[in-house]
């Protein structure tokens, strides 16, 4: 409340050098300019809380858009996910499924064909 109090003294005292500096009398702070310079200071007080606020929500949005991979359309339970680049591939329902930046989609007995080996080591089939 302290700083709030100081923070009235320094607009009223502010608003009386414009006036000066603008050649004019000045006035002496009534009691609408003293309500509009504490809603001015409180307005400013909460105006970077409330951006800080903004900023983080964003960048809470923001990573979790990153970090949120849509898989490929065309994905089913009986195709693997072949990362093209690696010659990986991988289960339908696991976290690299059709979210590579490149690959494709086909049956697990195509990709072993094509020299692909499993993600660690798990074979999608029993």
């Amino acid at each position: 409340m302290n700083s709030f109090v100081k923070s009235l003294a320094v607009i009223a005292s502010l608003t009386l050098a414009a006036a000066s500096f603008a050649q004019t009398a000045p006035t002496a702070p009534t009691a609408a300019t003293a309500k509009t310079a504490a809603t001015t200071a409180a307005s400013t007080a909460a105006a970077p809380a409330a951006t800080s606020a903004s900023n983080a929500a964003n960048s809470a949005a923001s990573t979790a858009k990153t970090k949120a991979k849509v898989a490929a359309a065309g994905g089913s339970a009986d195709k693997v996910w072949l990362n093209t680049k690696s010659n990986v591939y991988h289960c339908f329902g696991t976290k690299s499924y059709g979210t590579t930046k490149v690959g494709e989609y086909l049956s697990e007995a195509d990709a072993k064909a094509k020299g692909a080996r499993a993600d660690h080591g798990k074979a999608c089939s029993k």
